[in-house]
């Protein structure tokens, strides 16, 4: 049986030059592109409500390039200053890399794992406080 249509959990990519429409001109095949997931951030007022202060936490993880964005937009309506010694753990060097887009790379400390949160758990018993 021959594969007619294939479904990506995904918004279609911008570019030209996917894979995606690789693979259509090359195999002929419909690609439906459907994002299952959708992620809105919460207002520094939800926060609050929830008591949670910001500077009671040494670190944070960081398991997105969307939770970075919204971990400092919630920083900056809550007018947090983000200490230089927050460490930082990412899910994937991806997410490292975009981290920078906030914060100096070599200042802080940033701990990155290879795509798995499992990866993370040598690095949370490494650095227990």
């Amino acid at each position: 049986m021959k594969v007619k249509t294939i479904l990506v959990s995904q918004p279609e990519p911008k570019m030209e030059n996917s894979p995606y429409s690789r693979l259509i001109e090359k195999e002929k095949v419909k690609v439906d592109f459907r994002p299952f997931i959708h992620v809105e951030g919460v207002d520094a007022k939800n926060v609050r409500q929830q008591k949670i202060d910001l500077s009671h936490y040494t670190a944070i993880i960081l398991t997105s390039r969307n939770a970075v964005d919204h971990f400092f937009r919630i920083s900056e309506e809550m007018r947090f200053k983000v200490p230089d010694t927050m460490k930082y753990f990412c899910q994937s060097e991806a997410v490292a890399y975009y981290l920078q887009k906030y914060v100096v790379y070599r200042k802080r400390k940033i701990y990155v794992g290879k795509r798995n949160f499992e990866d993370l758990q040598p690095l949370f018993k490494k650095y227990k406080d």
